[in-house]
This record gives C-alpha cells, structure tokens and sequence, in this order.
C-alpha cells in the first residue's frame, strides 16, 4: 500500500496540526510504503518572504523526524526538489475546469482576505493532485479540511483515466475519528490556526510548557458543570474533551467518565498538562535535529532522490497517454 500526505512549508505548527497530521502520519508509516513531502511549492501561493519560506521547510522537515517519521522507512522530502511535482499539476491542469475549481472553499476563503489573489491560489487543488497521483497513492491520511480537495484529486484521476487511457490509482481519504478538527481554544467555532483567530487560543507545537498551561487554563467553556461530549451544545468543553483524547489515547467515554460532574477548572488544568507531556520528547527531538541544518538537508536530498525515481513511471505515463513526443 501507498500513503502520500503533503506539509505546508508555513507557520509554526499548532497542536490541530499534530491531531489531523503528525500523529496519522507516524501510524500509517506502519502500514506500508508512505511519502511524506513538505509541499514549499503551494507556500508561494499566498503572501510570504523568502527568508520564511527557508526558514518554515527546513522546521516543517525537522517536525516530521521529531514526531516519529523514520527516513529510513518513508520518503520526506521538499516538493520543489522534485521537478515532476510542477510537471504533473500543469499535465493535470487539462483536466481541471475553471467552474469546479472556483467552486474551492478554501479557495473563497482565503482569496477574501488578501487584496493580491494570486493564479498559484487558485490552481493549489491541482497541484496538491498532482503531488498524490505522481506516487500511485491507495491512502491519504488528512484533515477534514483538506476533505474537498482530495474529493477533487479523485474526480481529476477518473476524468484522466477516461480521456487518456488508466494512469492513476484512485486515492481514499483517511480522517482521524477523533481530534479531526481541533478548534480554537478562546474561540471554539473556529479551527485552530496560526493565521486566523486569538493568538491565546492557538496552541503551537514549540510553545513552552508554562505557555501551554495558562492557554489551557484560560481555555473557553460553556455553561453548566459536567464534561460532555456534545459538539453543539459545548462547543469549547467538547473540544478539550478531544484534546484530552489525543493527547493520552484515552476514549472520549473514558474521559468523559474520569471527570463527569466535577467541574471545568480540574479539568483544563489536566488537559493542558497531558499536552505538555505530549509534546516534551517531541519539543527535545525537534530542537536537536533543528540546530544541525547540514544534517535536514542531507536527509530532504536522500528523500528527494527516493521521490524521483518514484515518480518518474507515473510522469512518463502521463505524457505517453496525452500524446506528447518523448526523447
């Protein structure tokens, strides 16, 4: 079996995205042939600066290897190292619509706050098919959010395979059961980001450990006593009730039973510190591994000549089938 999964090359990572990211990827390692790549390609579609876009690929490598993807056993690399990544979305570009791509949430939303739209933001979905049809992928461990855009990728394949001839696996999309979508701690109807909402509310993955405590403490709840799972009626307890459940592997009926009636205050300060423990040996491997930059680069390069030789039957179908003359 094959799982690809792609990383923004942006942003400190926040603890939604070890729930709907991090900690699938280590898990699905496990289960066969798995490409990891830190996609810097799609972080020039929004505003950035060059110095960031350095600095966020080799922390978004370093974050991989810290939370358990071995180089050995998977490929990791930085998309722009492949030059089939680019080939690949503009090949598939023939077979996207204007009307289907406009119609890209993410797209809308993101597109609203800038005054600068770019073209990069609005072909992101064929690019990101592109990344997971190059490697044959079975599995795509996501988060809910990325939903829509893998819907597109399968659409995007079968139009291919019907046009030019069958090239591409159909790729399954694999969402956490729990913790999917960690939201906001001060604002619970808001997904946890670097780029939108409270910054006290956002927990990131490097924070130190007394930073994660007082957001926690300082966390929004709703009214009444008991720990409840119940999304739309506790909109903010039910989020720490996930937390609680992907920080210590626990049910989200075995949290709900250790606390039940006793109030909020115990519990968000227990949430925040099985967070911290969480994220400790996380923290330390990050830091090392952060410190030698010779050492990212050398195993982004052993991934990335992995990662061509993967990809190069795929890309070589793809120009046979659409009719191209090849040396």
């Amino acid at each position: 079996m094959r799982i690809f999964s792609g990383i923004r090359a942006s942003g400190d990572k926040t603890l939604g995205n070890y729930s709907g990211g991090y900690r699938q990827y280590k898990a699905t390692q496990e289960r066969g042939d798995a490409v990891f790549c830190i996609v810097d390609l799609h972080s020039i579609t929004t505003a950035y600066e060059p110095e960031g876009l350095h600095e966020a690929t080799l922390a978004g490598a370093a974050m991989l290897f810290a939370t358990g993807i071995d180089p050995e056993r998977s490929i990791v690399f930085a998309q722009s190292y492949v030059p089939a990544h680019a080939e690949a979305a503009w090949l598939l570009s023939a077979a996207s619509s204007f009307g289907e791509l406009r119609r890209m949430t993410q797209f809308k939303e993101k597109a609203a706050d800038q005054d600068f739209v770019s073209a990069g933001l609005f072909n992101y979905p064929v690019l990101m098919a592109g990344d997971i049809l190059l490697y044959q992928t079975d599995v795509v461990p996501i988060g809910d959010d990325q939903r829509q855009h893998l819907e597109l990728t399968r659409d995007l394949a079968e139009r291919f395979n019907q046009r030019f001839g069958e090239t591409f696996t159909i790729p399954e999309g694999e969402y956490p059961d729990v913790g999917a979508r960690v939201k906001n701690l001060q604002e619970p109807e808001r997904l946890m980001s670097t780029t939108r909402g409270a910054p006290q509310g956002v927990v990131r993955m490097i924070d130190a450990p007394d930073a994660i405590r007082k957001k926690f403490k300082t966390a929004v709840t709703d009214s009444g006593r008991e720990v409840q799972h119940d999304p739309e009626a506790k909109p903010g307890i039910s989020n720490l009730i996930e937390i609680m459940s992907v920080a210590t592997g626990e049910s989200i009926a075995a949290v709900e039973a250790r606390y039940g009636a006793g109030g909020y205050g115990d519990f968000k300060e227990d949430v925040g510190e099985a967070v911290v423990a969480l994220l400790e040996p996380i923290q330390a491997r990050y830091s090392e591994l952060r410190s030698d930059e010779g050492e990212l680069l050398r195993l982004l390069a052993y991934g990335a000549d992995k990662a061509r030789e993967a990809s190069a039957p795929t890309l070589a179908a793809m120009y046979e089938r659409m009719g191209f003359v090849r040396p």
